[in-house]
């Protein structure tokens, strides 16, 4: 299983309704078109009305390859830079958990 945190910070408000529109539209296809996404939660963060965090779990790192060359994470991908201040990444091992594989 391969995981990601990722943390977005949009430039304004205007950027992050948005940045809300763009991840709507993109985790529709994600929930019809990729098998191996088997978490893709997003989540805005309490007194941080700019931010917003994703919990993405794959299969195995070839369900991510596969998903970030879907035509829709591409377009996500694109127009999201317009919109954002700042991007975090980290890539996470999963060891242990409930309601998973490890």
């Amino acid at each position: 299983m391969f995981g990601l945190v990722v943390r977005f910070t949009c430039k304004d408000e205007d950027g992050a309704d948005a940045f809300d529109q763009l991840v709507a539209e993109t985790v529709s296809k994600i929930k019809t078109e990729e098998p191996g996404t088997l978490v893709y939660a997003v989540h805005k963060v309490d007194g941080q009305p700019l931010q917003r965090m994703f919990y993405e779990l794959y299969r195995d790192q070839a369900a991510f390859d596969a998903h970030e060359k879907q035509p829709h994470t591409r377009r996500f991908l694109s127009a999201r830079e317009e919109l954002l201040a700042s991007t975090e990444v980290d890539r996470l091992d999963l060891q242990t958990g409930k309601g998973t594989n490890g």
